[in-house]
């Protein structure tokens, strides 16, 4: 390996100003140039006349092999904060062989960057076999480590999958990036670096601009939502006071205070009847509104053997809901 200043651009040079009318073995431009291991080939002419007549001759051919430029870009995919909790999270990438020639990355996340206000613990790299640009747990390949891109031709892109885990005690509205970065499997570092003999069709392999490496970051947004149980009780004994005497009616309120940013899941409250109380049939209420006591459609269900059950489903942060019943002092 060695480290030089060709241009590619000395090609013209080298040729002479028939170049550019005389290439042969075109190949598409790529974002790098002319694919690597393509061959430029010139022949220059001659007429003149002597005393024989016209003539024309040929100079010899000069033939140039062009070498594999390696060079890659990365960039995040996600729109924007990814929003997560508790769990496995999934980043997106993109990453685009710039290079002219076909080459493989190999790729490293770090889920631990400076600055965040938690991290995460890298479950796996994955790519985008099916090509719909979202992750689908046992159809998109996930890459053994060393993680390493299949070969990409030049200009090639391909979607990358980060997945981690959000650790179970993140607080709310917090923020977490991880890094992924991407080289050239060939070789990577200081622009014009040059690995002999290792590029497409034989010729030099040689480090563009981007150093044959990227690096993206993505970020993620904890949003996660707590619930308190706040229960209170209001009393009204048979004498129109709120002493607490046999015949006495218990009003509980149980208030569900969902806070953070995020949704709760499958919200269910549960409630025993007191022991020496009886449940009052027909008193069960969820934000004012009476359930039945049965099993049925409604939300809630009621008996003085089982106590008081309301499911509430998914309750978003910020919500407040309330439940009400009656027992009767025995």
């Amino acid at each position: 390996m060695k480290t030089h200043a060709r241009l590619y651009a000395s090609f013209t040079t080298l040729l002479g100003p028939a170049l550019l009318g005389g290439l042969v073995a075109a190949a598409p431009a790529h974002a790098g140039g002319v694919s690597a291991g393509t061959l430029i080939e010139n022949t220059a002419n001659a007429s003149f006349d002597d005393a024989g007549g016209p003539r024309n001759i040929a100079s010899n051919t000069v033939t140039v092999r062009v070498d594999e430029l390696l060079d890659v870009t990365l960039a995040s995919l996600d729109p924007g904060p990814v929003t997560v909790r508790p769990g496995t999270a999934v980043l997106t990438f993109e990453l685009t062989n710039t290079g002219n020639g076909p080459e493989a990355f190999r790729l490293t996340a770090n889920p631990a960057v400076a600055g965040n206000d938690f991290d995460t613990t890298l479950q796996s790299i994955a790519i985008d076999s099916n090509a719909n640009g979202t992750y689908d747990a046992g159809v998109d390949q996930i890459l053994a480590g060393p993680e390493t891109t299949p070969v990409l031709a030049a200009d090639a892109r391909l979607t990358v999958f980060v997945l981690v885990a959000v650790p179970q005690n993140v607080a709310d509205a917090k923020r977490s990036d991880v890094a992924l970065a991407a080289a050239a499997v060939t070789g990577s570092g200081t622009a014009g670096t040059v690995f002999a003999d290792a590029g497409a069709g034989g010729g030099d392999a040689i480090v563009g601009m981007t150093g044959a490496q990227a690096t993206a970051r993505g970020t993620l947004a904890s949003a996660v939502a707590s619930v308190q149980l706040v229960k209170s009780v209001v009393l009204r004994d048979p004498f129109g006071g709120t002493s607490a005497v046999p015949g006495t009616v218990a009003t509980f309120t149980i208030e569900a205070r969902v806070s953070g940013s995020g949704t709760v899941r499958n919200l269910n409250v549960t409630d025993a009847i007191p022991t020496g109380t009886t449940y009052a049939p027909g008193t069960l209420k969820l934000d004012g509104t009476s359930l039945t006591d049965a099993a049925d459609s409604d939300a809630g269900t009621a008996t003085n053997a089982s106590g008081i059950a309301v499911g509430l489903g998914d309750i978003a942060a910020g919500t407040n809901r309330s439940i009400t019943f009656d027992v009767t002092i025995d």
